[in-house]
């Protein structure tokens, strides 16, 4: 099993059309993922690899009523309405490429997506891999392997680095996600946190967090009830206040968002802290053994 996303999910892409989503959109069917149809007004009629292009996203749905997820490769002016109309669509995930979406256009989206029980994953998120079996979005698949260690993460970089580092040390990955980088996100850590707890082939879970932002903070009550281990890194230990760490979303002001709070946190609602990077694999091994 896997969450978000496996080798059945019925997938389309939203602004096909697009030099970058066509590109991927050629990799994600290399890979297995179901893209059953693409969006991009005033271009329906068109083939991407294949794969028919409409109009709206209702046309795509009349077509194939099962569809269940998407992703979302729209300049950011037209993100919010591109979401809009798949949760309307009464797609279940959404997954939202595009980074710098205005923030009150994210907060409107985001709002609506959860009255209606959408997930929303992103923006500026690398995607969605169940390796073996499906991938949403732009991430190296040659860096995940399938496994039952569940890896969540905001930065792109980081999910694909830590699926490496748990490969070469004999693990492989259930599900990895990139919650995105952009300051508001759709679904955050603990959103997460609660669909592997409840993935029967998801046996721990890895996150990684970074500055800026309150995700972890508010993550950290939650996986004090889990009963599985969550072993969890936090990057920019060494930022200085108000240095924004690559993303937008990863700023420190004040006392919030450091990584000093989030580690604290984290720790005291029973998370197994990382130091460094490289002890993520033997924290797993520790976790999963006892010893």
């Amino acid at each position: 099993m896997s969450i978000l996303v496996n080798e059945k999910t019925k997938t389309i892409v939203q602004g096909i059309t697009g030099k970058n989503a066509a590109l991927h959109t050629k990799f994600m069917i290399e890979y297995g993922t179901r893209i059953v149809a693409g969006v991009t007004p005033g271009k329906g009629g068109m083939e991407i690899e294949k794969v028919m292009v409409y109009d709206t996203v209702k046309e795509c749905m009349d077509k194939y009523p099962d569809i269940a997820a998407t992703s979302i490769w729209v300049p950011p002016r037209f993100a919010c309405d591109a979401i809009l109309e798949a949760v309307d669509a009464g797609i279940k995930t959404i997954v939202v490429i595009t980074e710098r979406i205005p923030i009150h256009d994210m907060l409107y989206a985001r709002a609506w997506a959860k009255e209606k029980g959408i997930t929303v994953i992103g923006g500026n998120t690398p995607g969605v891999i169940s390796p073996g079996k499906a991938l949403i979005g732009m991430l190296p698949t040659i860096t995940f392997k399938p496994g039952r260690i569940g890896t969540v993460a905001r930065s792109g970089a980081v999910t694909y680095y830590l699926a490496n580092s748990l490969n070469l040390a004999g693990f492989g990955e259930s599900t990895s996600v990139g919650l995105g980088g952009d300051p508001i996100l759709g679904a955050n850590f603990e959103d997460i946190l609660r669909e592997f707890e409840n993935d029967p082939d998801t046996d721990a879970v890895v996150m990684a967090g970074e500055i800026g932002g309150v995700y972890e903070e508010l993550a950290a009550p939650y996986i004090g009830k889990m009963k599985k281990p969550v072993i969890a890194y936090i990057t920019g230990k060494a930022a200085p206040q108000g240095k924004r760490l690559g993303h937008a979303g990863a700023i420190v002001e004040g006392n919030m968002g450091t990584a000093k709070s989030k580690i604290e946190a984290l720790r005291a609602n029973g998370a197994i802290i990382a130091e460094t990077f490289s002890e993520i694999p033997e924290l797993v091994r520790k976790a999963l053994t006892g010893n």
